[in-house]
């Protein structure tokens, strides 16, 4: 029986429920300080390089018709690869406890029922969401995308048409930091968008509609936050849906924005479970994620994501910087390894230059000089070795 593929209008779909989200639009209000221009220009040049990634990520596991991390295993071996699934499942509960912490927050700033009741509700409507599964979702989907779409205006009209900008504070955060904050949010997505596009009918055309859907949808989310924060000075969105008088407007934009996007990281992270030990089952992994994060948002306090979304960059920048080198330039395949030991060596390289990179002010932030650097040095050393391996083959023949 064939297998059923997502069209192009389905992808994008998907990507515009990952883009609308409350944890973007609260990173949004961090640009605050920037003012207005300076900061959307900060989020576009971010957006510009994180979508691009997430264009070349999505494109391998398209091509290929594999999941994102099997996708891995084809540049750092079939055992190699199960190192970045295991990364990839606990940055995946990070986020799923994350998203519904902060969707709890909001929802209860609109509707005080406690915040613990909120997770629960959220929680639950995830799990709903991966049972029905992906691609059952179409005319659900379809609906919810239309409600938060003109939610989601209604909001624009509140903040930047009945607010007046006002005085902001001096800036605390450079322009380069912001670029790389603006950065890490796409990054993010890095490690499972081929899990959606490797359904498609059209590889190349579904990943580049991901990668724009999600991009001008994402940069709309962060300017909604920081236009927030300088409109209306209230970086809490829950108040300003309230002050706007939107009420169950606001609640539903709050838990199915939440919903639609932390649906897509406990899905993964069930794919993910699959890529470490194939007897899993992913949809009961998905499940198992979106508990485990649901009890993580009732427990812990996660207000600041800053730090968490740099250790995503520090992780999975080089991690795709040596698969765009391997598929798109060398044309090289490792998945019949254990280990491919230069990907490995090249990546922990590339670790260590991001991580020094973030102690330094660069204007284009530093996820894309640690990712152009990461791919020159894994291209030359695989080539010197290659060139090395072959002049010792032929002084033994």
């Amino acid at each position: 029986m064939e297998q059923k593929r997502t069209s192009v209008y389905e992808n994008g779909l998907i990507w515009f429920g990952a883009g609308v989200s409350i944890a973007e639009i609260i990173t949004g209000t961090y640009f605050a300080p920037l003012g207005f221009g300076k900061g959307l220009l900060a989020v576009i040049i971010g957006h510009i390089i994180g979508c691009t990634m997430l264009f070349l990520a999505g494109l391998i596991g398209g091509r290929t018709r594999r999941s994102a991390m099997e996708t891995v295993k084809m540049s750092f071996g079939s055992k190699g690869g199960i190192f970045f699934s295991i990364l990839n499942v606990l940055q995946l509960v990070g986020w799923t406890a994350i998203m519904i912490y902060d969707g709890s927050l909001a929802a209860n700033g609109i509707f005080d029922a406690g915040k613990w009741v909120w997770c629960l509700v959220i929680g639950g409507l995830i799990i709903l969401w991966i049972l029905i599964g992906i691609k059952n979702l179409g005319k659900i989907n379809t609906v919810a995308m239309a409600a938060l779409f003109i939610l989601t205006l209604i909001l624009c009209k509140v903040i930047f048409f009945d607010g007046s900008e006002l005085p902001v504070s001096e800036e605390s955060m450079s322009f380069g930091a912001a670029v790389e904050l603006s950065v890490a949010m796409p990054l993010s997505w890095l490690p499972l968008i081929s899990d959606y596009t490797r359904e498609a009918e059209k590889p190349v055309a579904a990943t580049a509609a991901s990668a724009v859907v999600y991009g001008i949808i994402s940069c709309w989310m962060y300017a909604i936050g920081m236009g927030a924060a300088i409109f209306t000075a209230e970086s809490d969105i829950a108040q300003i849906m309230v002050k706007a008088g939107l009420g169950i407007a606001g609640l539903l934009i709050v838990v199915f924005s939440t919903v639609t996007t932390t649906f897509l990281d406990a899905y993964s992270a069930g794919i993910s479970g699959e890529s470490i030990l194939s007897k899993l089952k992913g949809k009961w992994v998905a499940v198992a994620a979106a508990v485990i994060g649901t009890a993580g948002a009732i427990l812990f306090p996660m207000e600041d994501i800053t730090n968490f979304l740099y250790l995503i960059g520090s992780v999975f920048a080089p991690m795709i910087a040596v698969q765009i080198a391997d598929h798109f330039i060398l044309k090289k395949d490792s998945s019949d390894k254990s280990f491919d030991i230069i990907s490995c060596i090249v990546w922990v390289l590339g670790f260590a230059l991001y991580r020094f990179l973030m102690t330094k002010d660069i204007p284009v932030g530093n996820t894309l000089p640690d990712m152009a650097v990461t791919i020159i040095i894994c291209v030359a050393a695989k080539k010197i070795f290659a060139g090395s391996a072959k002049s010792l083959k032929a002084k033994t023949e």
